[in-house]
């Protein structure tokens, strides 16, 4: 194979592969999804590698799918079309910390936990929490958010400059160091969230924050999902400095007991967390406990050391993973929308009835704070049938969320999971979409047949 060669000559022998087992692991993503394997996979290490795989990519007529580590959730990776996977697992340097200037470039095979550490040094953090220790440069990729996204925002707030190789081959910049402007295009909101479909991204600069003086978390139990989401919003409202909210039904109780080694009530219960500093959340945690009685909340405890912080976040983090320990043979089905706050708790008591109208077993766990939540739904995929009612039960909560104002997905992305969504949710805006994405890759390099 001709291209097989010409990428030799480019990254040397052992940075291009054609092995079995490598192109396996480079079919499939965490998600359900069907998976396919690409013909090639390669390995560059630096901006100018990336180019070059792309213009041979254009020569040859072969698609690209950028890779990163695979713990995407709706088939955003799988290279349907076969070609080129470009797995940017060496590209895993942090570049600078600009500690006065609260940023942070890095390569984006840098994973989440290896930023933390780094910036550690610096008095700092890196404030987007995903929950899996996912690459930078797919959490750029699909606008990942997560648990904290309640205070400090999303993938795409945090970005503040991207290094992108387009379709052609050529490399641009998005953005700057600066905190603001107002010159030009927003490119930078362009380009997180396109999940490799206009570009392949080879440094992110972020913004980081510093390490709060005093975190504390908390759990508490209610004996309804209305009472808890009614809760999460007084507690918004009163401006205590919630950094960390989440919703888990009595179903996922149950399963992370079994998992985690806890024994919570089986109620619906919010896990939280407040960052500021001691002698302010003191008089927060007071305050907070006033208004969460009020909601009818049956018990809350709270954990100001280390160690009890992590035993609580833990025991929410692995979640999914203990469904999938709890149904072995089983695949998981995760999905996500999000919607208004105000129409969070119909949602989710909406999606526990289809769940329990499918007769599959599945729990639910949600960002409460910014009116996200998830399905964790477990099931056979050797089963048309029960496909077909995972696939029921995700059509139901998506039309519910947009019958209401929200999104078809609000941080796993499209891929081609939530494609079939797009036209009902963007409306005519879709053909700008497709506008941009001609005008960008007119050839169709770049992860073809994904979100649009």
């Amino acid at each position: 194979m001709k291209l097989f060669e010409e990428l030799q000559r480019v990254l040397n022998d052992d940075r291009v592969t054609m092995n079995e087992t490598i192109l396996d692991q480079h079919s499939s993503d965490e998600s359900y999804h069907t998976p396919q394997r690409p013909d090639i996979v390669v390995f560059p290490e630096n901006t100018e590698e990336v180019s070059e795989i792309i213009k041979l990519a254009n020569k040859y007529e072969k698609p690209v799918v950028p890779f990163g580590y695979g713990s995407s959730l709706e088939g955003n990776v799988i290279p349907y079309e076969g070609g080129i996977s470009i797995d940017f697992s060496l590209m895993n340097k942090i570049l600078e910390v600009r500690e006065s200037d609260f940023l942070v470039k890095v390569q984006p095979g840098v994973t989440r936990s290896q930023l933390e550490k780094e910036l550690k040094k610096y008095g700092l953090f890196f404030t987007v929490d995903p929950g899996a220790d996912a690459t930078i440069g797919g959490m750029a990729a699909t606008n990942a958010s997560g648990t904290t996204a309640v205070r400090y925002g999303i993938m795409r707030d945090q970005v503040r400059d991207l290094e992108v190789v387009l379709a052609d081959g050529s490399i641009i910049h998005t953005g700057n160091m600066a905190a603001k402007s107002s010159s030009g295009y927003h490119l930078n909101g362009l380009f997180v969230g396109s999940e490799g479909t206009l570009g392949c991204f080879t440094e992110i600069t972020l913004q980081v924050i510093g390490i709060p003086e005093h975190v504390m978390a908390a759990r508490a139990e209610f004996g309804s999902v209305d009472d808890a989401v009614d809760a999460v919003t007084a507690v918004l409202q009163a401006g205590i400095p919630i950094a960390r909210v989440e919703l888990v039904d009595e179903v996922s109780i149950k399963q992370m007991n079994l998992f985690s080694e806890t024994d919570y009530n089986e109620v619906p219960t919010l896990f939280l967390e407040l960052h500021g500093n001691e002698a302010g959340l003191n008089h927060d945690v007071e305050f907070m406990k006033e208004i969460v009685e009020d909601m009818n909340c049956k018990q809350i405890e709270f954990e100001t050391d280390t160690a009890g912080r992590n035993r609580l976040w833990e025991a929410r983090h692995n979640a999914a993973y203990a469904f999938i320990h709890g149904h072995p043979g089983r695949k998981q089905m995760v999905t996500d929308v999000c919607v208004p706050m105000s129409e969070l708790a119909g949602a989710v008591k909406d999606a526990r009835e289809a769940v329990d109208a499918s007769g599959l077993s599945g729990g639910i766990v949600g960002h409460v704070g910014d009116g996200n939540y998830h399905i964790l739904l477990m099931l056979d995929v050797d089963n048309p049938e029960e496909i077909a009612k995972a696939n029921t039960v995700n059509e139901q909560i998506v039309n519910y969320a947009l019958s209401r104002g929200g999104t078809c997905t609000g941080e796993h992305g499209v891929g081609t999971g939530k494609q079939k969504y797009q036209e009902q949710e963007h409306g005519p805006a879709l053909d700008v979409m497709r506008k941009i994405k001609q005008a960008l890759d007119p050839d169709g390099v770049m992860n073809p047949g994904k979100i649009i």
